[in-house]
């Protein structure tokens, strides 16, 4: 018997929205005894020869007869299919990580015909061309062009035995991003074969097959646009995209439902717009979310307090400390308590009552009765209630993960969510803000070669006929485990906005938590990946995506933490975690901090932390959008510039939000990169105003205190003064930096950046613009678009403008500004204007409630950046 033979069975399906099935499979108590982490493969000899006998016309898509199969193509909207081959009289799958499913979309108008070889779907932006025999799917836009087809050569898609597959042709020039969380060295995955499977890879690095999350979606971008494809099944899959041949790619899966989803842009914005329309968008996260979190594994109690502390003292912003498994009671049982940690949050919360906590929780449950004394209630409600996973033979499963004997609450059932999420109140009557999800590929230590760090294959989750192997589930595992602890906010926080961070993910899961790159290394390699992982994550709809600032295994070296700090203040999440100190292979400092490394480390550190809290409002206003519209934060050049042939491969270098263009050094003692500007934009060096023509490279001067960082011209960044951390002063006076050539709008949100008041209104929108004529006229403009938010204090602005010379005069109809000696005057006084020559900028401070538009008078010398090497005091 082969090994396929001996591992596989036929997968039985339940219907929408249930979860993938197993019924048929027979029972094997292989355990630790059979390693399931091969690379499924097909057989090309046995592919799929589907021919469509007959069909029917549906009110949203078609029908497809197959004879031993059903086929359906479905039309969600006027630009976003379905395409399904199913079991005969089977329901189509939607797996957990579909948010909102074929009942919430309304089916759009569309013309069908059909001739002897053909059925024609077309809509106002797709047609869909579907060929009878043999069966294949082409998509063209509304002009004809083909956008993406099946490859038929080898076959139709279909089954290979019980793995569902899709070929598909490429053109010679397609490029391919996204695909979750890779560990590969490039952004564009043209070439590459990449799997998902959720494991547990302690120091993983570019030649892993798989790390801790998975995706299995992506976008293609060839001459036509861009489209994106979402393969919903969470079986171990498998995307040879042109690694075999540059006439083909294609996508297969273990088991499961052949069901994928195919948008078309041709923006890549409106592709990921539609995917997180179908999986979910992030929610707007809490302020202190997206500040400094600081974390270590291994710290004592006493250290959590004093670094807390340090980092006041020596006025370096932090808004979170994070409490490692080391918090917790016995031999690292959840939602119990050490008595020195619990201690120690008191003391944060009493005497840095602003700063907020984030306590990590795994799975694994330990099996003991017993935790400091006390009757160890979780475990013991979990077992009186039948609620833990269960190996083949139908018992509990137990094994070794931090607890030594550890038995793992089964997600996949609503009621055990429910109960998990209630079994937090041990940590939020603590005084715990926020929590981070570890452990939940689901890992699971072993002591043999045989099996790879997590549950057999034949576990069981579910009850009933809803049971499911742990094959057919352990991808969504993380997942599930999300969706119980965003429940425990709303059991026990429903004011407040949830921050979770997840190592651990399906497609969908940015709707409950955040997502960080999990336990990468402190070398420079690590540092150069981290960029393209984050990229290829926010383009895969997870766009509140960070890493381990400095590496967590092993220790940087001074350069390297101060190259990272630069790089990680950047990151849509910024948490600087790191290792235990006790590790053998560990010759390092104890911790990594900004002032483990020396005092030009420290200042550099502080200078990037203090950088992203001014840039805050900017930030936050860059997540708001994220939410209603699934764009990344982090943006790969591409996202922005996709008909800029340059940008397709660039994977050192990114948009920070729309407008400001980031080039990390990532070469150990460079002082010096080169950076590419893409073409049809003008750039301003953020550090000189030094304006650049886009469509070139440039070499830019980059000591270890400089990162080159650029800025689009017509463009706003709010930012704001440096703060302690988010919330420590009130927004009154709202910095609008501004860099100005023809015209420039931004639209500024703001609401109370904690609770969920915004979901019903509370909040405002101001639309700013800011112009230039001929005449040498600079006019600004405010308008109010939305205000229901009654807390803000937002009193004025300070229009910062790129100008080297200072205007004839400043006015608001008839109302003349006063013109002053220095820029402290005018940040302190409303209606006064200077020149500073120290921030080679014009600057304005106009009153929040100025109706009239303001115009600054230049002498006829016309528009245009005029700061050319200066800076601007930044």
């Amino acid at each position: 018997m082969g090994r396929r033979t001996l591992l596989k069975s036929t997968a039985a399906l339940f219907g929408v929205g249930g979860v993938l099935a197993s019924a048929s499979r027979p029972a094997r108590a292989d355990h630790y005894d059979s390693k399931i982490h091969y690379e499924p493969q097909l057989d090309n000899e046995n592919l799929a020869q589907l021919s469509v006998q007959s069909h029917k016309i549906l009110g949203d898509g078609v029908k497809l007869d197959f004879g031993d199969h059903d086929g359906y193509v479905r039309l969600f909207a006027d630009d976003f299919a379905r395409v399904s081959v199913t079991e005969p009289g089977q329901a189509e799958y939607e797996s957990p990580g579909v948010a909102n499913g074929l009942d919430e979309w309304d089916a759009p108008t569309f013309g069908a015909e059909s001739t002897s070889e053909r059925i024609v779907l077309e809509t106002e932006s797709i047609t869909v061309d579907i060929s009878k025999d043999p069966f294949g799917v082409k998509f063209l836009d509304a002009d004809g062009n083909v956008v993406n087809e099946d490859y038929l050569d080898k076959g139709t898609s279909g089954y290979e035995g019980d793995k569902p597959y899709v070929y598909k042709k490429t053109d010679e020039n397609e490029a391919f991003y996204g695909f979750g969380e890779q560990p590969d060295m490039g952004f564009n995955q043209r070439g590459e074969k990449l799997e998902n499977w959720n494991t547990d890879q302690y120091g993983y690095g570019p030649d892993s097959d798989y790390v801790y999350s998975s995706v299995p979606f992506f976008v293609g971008l060839k001459d036509t646009g861009a489209y994106g494809i979402f393969f919903d099944d969470p079986y171990h899959s498998v995307f040879h995209m042109a690694d075999e041949s540059d006439d083909y790619y294609y996508f297969l899966a273990d088991g499961g439902q052949l069901t994928y989803y195919f948008a078309y842009g041709p923006e890549v914005s409106t592709v990921l717009d539609r995917y997180t329309d179908l999986t979910g968008k992030i929610d707007l996260p809490p302020k202190w979310g997206i500040g400094l979190h600081q974390s270590k594994w291994e710290y004592t109690a006493q250290e959590i307090v004093d670094t807390a502390e340090t980092y006041r003292e020596k006025e370096i912003p932090l808004d979170a400390m994070h409490f490692d498994i080391d918090y917790m009671g016995g031999e690292y049982n959840a939602f119990t308590w050490d008595p020195d940690y619990y201690d120690a949050l008191q003391t944060l919360n009493a005497d840095l009552p602003e700063l907020h906590s984030v306590a990590v929780n795994d799975p694994g449950v330990g099996k003991t009765t017993e935790v400091n004394g006390e009757p160890y209630e979780t475990y013991l409600e979990g077992t009186e209630n039948d609620y833990w996973v269960k190996d083949a033979d139908g018992d509990t499963f137990t094994a070794e993960v931090w607890p030594p004997e550890a038995v793992w609450p089964d997600f996949s059932r609503e009621e055990v969510r429910s109960w998990y999420a209630s079994q937090h109140d041990a940590l939020f009557d603590a005084g715990i803000d926020g929590v981070k999800n570890d452990m939940g590929e689901p890992a699971v230590f072993q002591k043999n070669e045989k099996y790879d760090w997590t549950m057999p294959h034949d576990n069981i989750h579910g009850v009933g006929e809803d049971t499911i192997r742990h094959e057919a589930y352990h991808n969504l595992y993380g997942l599930d485990y999300a969706r119980a602890a965003y429940e425990a906010f709303e059991q026990y926080k429903p004011e407040k906005r949830p921050f979770l961070l997840n190592r651990n993910l399906f497609a969908g899961g940015q709707r409950y938590a955040a997502i960080w790159t999990g336990d990468n290394v402190s070398s420079w390699e690590h540092l150069r990946l981290s960029i393209p992982m984050m990229l290829n994550l926010s383009v895969s709809g997870m766009p509140f995506v960070g890493c381990d600032i400095g590496g967590f295994v092993n220790r940087p070296s001074p350069e390297l933490f101060a190259r990272w700090m630069q790089a990680g203040a950047f990151n849509p999440y910024c948490r600087n975690h790191t290792d235990s100190h006790r590790k053998d292979e560990l010759n390092g400092p104890r911790n990594q901090h900004p002032w483990t490394f020396g005092e030009e480390v420290e200042a550099i550190s502080k200078q990037y932390i203090e950088l992203r809290y001014r840039l805050l409002p900017y930030l936050y206003n860059a997540f708001k959008t994220a939410s209603e519209t699934g764009k990344p934060v982090q943006q790969p050049l591409m996202f922005q510039f996709q008909d800029d042939e340059q940008t397709v491969d660039i994977d050192d270098q990114f948009m920070f939000g729309d407008d400001m263009l980031v080039a990390p050094v990532l070469e150990k003692g460079a002082t010096t990169r080169e950076v590419y500007l893409p073409e049809d934009e003008q750039w301003a060096d953020f550090w000189t105003d030094a304006v650049h023509e886009g469509g070139q490279t440039i070499t830019v001067d980059a000591p270890l205190d400089r990162v080159p960082l650029f800025v689009k011209m017509d463009s706003i960044i709010p930012m704001r003064e440096i703060q302690q951390y988010t919330g420590e002063k009130p927004l009154t006076m709202l910095t609008l930096d501004t860099y100005l050539d023809e015209e420039v709008s931004y639209s500024f949100y703001e609401d109370d950046g904690e609770t969920r008041a915004h979901e019903n209104g509370a909040y405002n929108v101001t639309e700013f613009t800011v112009s230039t004529n001929p005449g040498g006229v600079v006019t600004f403009e405010r308008e109010h678009e939305e205000q229901n938010y009654d807390d803000s204090e937002l009193s004025s602005y300070l229009l910062k403008l790129n100008r080297s010379e200072a205007p004839q005069k400043v006015q608001a109809a008839a109302a003349k500004y006063t013109a002053v000696d220095d820029a402290e005057t005018v940040t302190e006084t409303s209606e006064t204007y200077t020149h500073s020559e120290e921030q080679n900028a014009v600057l304005v401070h106009i009153p929040a409630d100025e109706d009239n538009a303001v115009r600054l008078f230049f002498n006829g010398q016309g528009r245009g950046p005029q700061g050319q090497g200066k800076g601007r005091g930044h």
